[in-house]
């Protein structure tokens, strides 16, 4: 069932990311500089791209931890598993709360807008928030649960095979391993969502 919504899924951002390529390239005004826009200023420093690098970094360490927290599930390892959920969810919140500053910092010291840019193309604003709004949307239930399997996985219900909330299906760590698919398709996305839209 993982597999279907996954693969639904990855035609709406692939639609999203069509949608923003066919948009940059029509457009007559002038597209943002994404190394301007997203820059940090640092001891009066413009550093080009710095926030968006550790963003990277972050949620591709957390598919490393959820990984690692699948490997340790089929070993039926409940603390290290447990711990590394906890892991993998702290860093996609942090991951959102970094994305909130890029927001905030865009919309409150930029002025962008869903609906204007004083920067270049009015499109760019509305663009930008779709995409990286949808994929923050996903990070973010993505925590949520990860927080929730992880306190089952601590709980013990993996291992006694206890049925879920709501349903009578047993639970066992491959259910680790269905929240693993979903991790990794989110950081994927993020991995498309950079390289076309801060690089591009």
């Amino acid at each position: 069932m993982m597999w279907i919504f996954l693969l639904s899924d990855t035609f709406i951002f692939s639609c999203f990311l069509i949608a923003y390529g066919t948009v940059r390239m029509s457009t007559t005004i002038p597209w943002p500089n994404p190394s301007e826009v997203f820059a940090l200023t640092i001891g009066g420093t413009h550093v080009p791209l710095l926030l968006i690098a550790i963003m990277t970094f972050v949620l591709i360490t957390s598919s490393g931890t959820m990984a690692l927290a699948v490997n340790y599930g089929y070993r039926k390892n409940k603390m290290v598993t447990f711990w590394l959920l906890l892991a993998t969810a702290l860093l996609g919140a942090a991951f959102v709360g970094m994305q909130a500053f890029e927001w905030t910092k865009l919309i409150v010291d930029e002025g962008v807008r869903p609906w204007g840019n004083p920067m270049g193309a009015p499109q760019f604003g509305a663009i930008f928030f779709m995409v990286t709004g949808f994929h923050g949307t996903h990070v973010s239930i993505g925590v949520l649960f990860l927080g929730i399997m992880a306190v089952k996985v601590l709980r013990g219900n993996m291992d006694t095979g206890k049925p879920g909330f709501m349903t009578g299906r047993k639970q066992d760590y491959n259910m680790v391993e269905i929240m693993g698919l979903y991790w990794h398709f989110v950081d994927l996305v993020w991995v498309f969502i950079f390289a076309v839209f801060y690089l591009w």
